[in-house]
């Protein structure tokens, strides 16, 4: 889950229509099941959150060798 909120700034002059929202708000998402929390990274960097999830181990393709017998 991610919340947080918006706070709305001082200003100055006339205001003809509010164009920003000001508020709490709350974003819910359903992980894949092969996710985990400990593979989960986030950022916030000039007001936009990337939030990266990755794969758990055992969920990652893998490719294995086969040889032929005689």
């Amino acid at each position: 889950m991610i919340s947080g909120g918006f706070k709305e700034r001082g200003r100055t002059g006339v205001l003809r229509r509010p164009t920003r929202r000001t508020g709490r708000f709350e974003y819910r998402a359903v992980l894949p099941s092969e996710s985990t929390a400990e593979g989960v990274e986030a950022t916030l960097s000039e007001g936009v959150l990337c939030v990266k999830v990755f794969k758990a181990e055992a969920a990652k393709p893998r490719r294995s060798e086969i040889q032929a017998g005689e």
